[in-house]
């Protein structure tokens, strides 16, 4: 039950970074991914390697937080097709965790793969530096999250978590047209 909603709170992040353009929507897209994340690899590999997660998710949260035009911006006009995306990504992860795939914790393989396919669109259809740093932050915390489906690997945890932190400290630069 806890693995499940964990999951769902992955995906829930995910989805919200996919659907804001905010400084304020995109921090809380990356708390919310990285807990999610947390809890599952928690359940899954230890407290050790949770921890280590975690801390590397609210890094890069405080840092989105704190650069960026502050305002939500959920939903902005013309997400509808994000929306779609958001559900559909996440009936396709639902179908490959529990449909085709087998092993363990079935919810870890629901959040990887529906946080990596969400900031994998992210990073490709948005031309903001900030969203496409933050979904690369998410899509560093999944991929070290999937360590968890071989069995505790602790520096895959931590490369994992000091890419994400490291990729919201990534100097921002205006492009400059001639």
């Amino acid at each position: 039950m806890i693995e499940g909603v964990a999951s769902f709170v992955a995906w829930l992040g995910a989805s919200l970074i996919v659907l804001a353009d905010g400084r304020r929507g995109l921090a809380l897209g990356i708390a919310l991914v990285a807990a999610g994340l947390a809890v599952i690899t928690w359940l899954v590999a230890g407290p050790l390697a949770a921890g280590i997660l975690a801390a590397g998710g609210a890094i890069a949260a405080a840092r989105r937080f704190a650069s960026g035009p502050g305002r939500w911006s959920v939903m902005p006009p013309g997400s509808t097709p994000r929306l779609i995306l958001c559900v559909a990504s996440a009936l396709v992860a639902l179908w490959i965790a529990l449909g085709i795939t087998t092993g363990d914790s079935p919810a870890l393989r629901f959040a990887v793969l529906a946080v990596i396919g969400l900031a994998g669109a992210r990073v490709l259809s948005s031309a903001d530096a900030q969203v496409q740093l933050t979904a690369a932050a998410i899509l560093a915390l999944a991929i070290g999250t999937a360590a968890a489906l071989g069995g505790t690997n602790l520096p895959a945890y931590i490369v994992s978590a000091a890419l994400a932190a490291a990729a919201c400290w990534l100097p921002l630069r205006a492009s400059r047209a001639a």
